[in-house]
């Protein structure tokens, strides 16, 4: 395990940094003012970047304008894009977001995206292979091909490494065999108050208040963390050792977009650094606090939430 005393900055890194892999899917939120470069594994490998990891993203996009500009900016985060696939029969994915008075975002995914089809290569297995921390969530499981990759590649990292199942559920894009089959290939997971009563229903669990759901996932899938973030009344981490809650501070919204992505990030950022996980919590809520205060999913984040 790799201990650091700030988020980034060279002088207080140990070397090697930590690699933490986003896998899944690479696309564009189109919002109504324009585009903005997404994608939840995106986004917390660009997260995870600014924060001072090593971060690589394993996806696919297609050989067209978009999929030139989304390697830019990835490569702009100091995001390893060297398993991101290129695909010249598949577009690379398109979201339309349209967001409500309360800032909450709704999505309309395009079909038959790139990131639909990512393959398994030999830079896929390495970034798997290096990774401390791999991410995925359920949406790019939609198809056989990406599913069949993501799950390959978790299962491909080491005994030691992170695997957070970052839920992310998307339209209907989801189903009990996903959820079950993420949370048994995860050792944690990370999921909002909104879905988490629907994985306790898919996943057949009793009722009750949200520790004790969290406790019971734990205990079922053998994971070793479990994150529930709940808005503005902040987040919850709980493991067999203990629970650990944090306030969420006080923010204007502009958009919501991202911000469980930046949350994920620095929850593994934290983790890998040895910190405390009640300090893990904390920091990691206010990262997510203040994307939430910008728009789009993965703004600059300041230098003050990076130590």
């Amino acid at each position: 395990m790799c201990h650091w005393r700030r988020f980034s900055g060279a002088s207080a890194l140990a070397k090697p940094r930590p690699v933490i892999v986003g896998i899944g899917e690479v696309l564009w939120d189109v919002f109504p003012d324009g585009g903005h470069f997404g994608g939840a594994p995106a986004n917390v490998a660009v997260h995870a970047a600014a924060l001072g990891a090593d971060a690589c993203m394993v996806s696919a996009v297609g050989t067209d304008a978009r999929g030139d500009t989304a390697l830019e900016r990835l490569a702009a985060a100091n995001v390893d894009c060297s398993a991101v696939a290129r695909l010249a029969d598949h577009p690379t994915g398109v979201v339309r977001v349209s967001v409500d008075a309360a800032g909450l975002p709704s999505y309309d995914i395009a079909a038959g995206s790139a990131w639909d089809c990512v393959p398994w290569s030999a830079a896929v297995e390495r970034a798997a292979q290096r990774a401390d921390a791999i991410c995925f969530g359920t949406l790019a499981q939609r198809s056989l091909m990406s599913r069949a990759t993501i799950r390959r590649a978790v299962a491909a990292t080491r005994e030691h490494a992170w695997r957070l199942f970052d839920v992310n559920l998307r339209q209907s894009y989801y189903d009990a065999d996903v959820i079950a089959a993420s949370l048994d290939l995860a050792n944690a997971v990370k999921l909002n108050h909104e879905e988490l009563p629907v994985v306790a229903r898919l996943c057949d669990m009793k009722r009750g208040p949200p520790v004790g759901q969290l406790r019971a996932l734990c205990e079922r899938f053998g994971l070793r963390l479990a994150a529930l973030t709940r808005g503005a009344s902040g987040s919850l981490l709980v493991s067999r050792h203990g629970v650990w809650g944090a306030a969420a501070p006080h923010t204007k919204i502009a958009d919501t977009v991202g911000a469980g992505d930046a949350f994920s990030a620095a929850l593994l950022v934290g983790i890998l650094a040895g910190w405390p996980l009640d300090e893990v919590s904390r920091r990691a809520n206010a990262v997510a606090a203040y994307v939430c205060s910008q728009p789009g999913a993965t703004p600059a984040i300041p230098e003050g939430l990076r130590g």
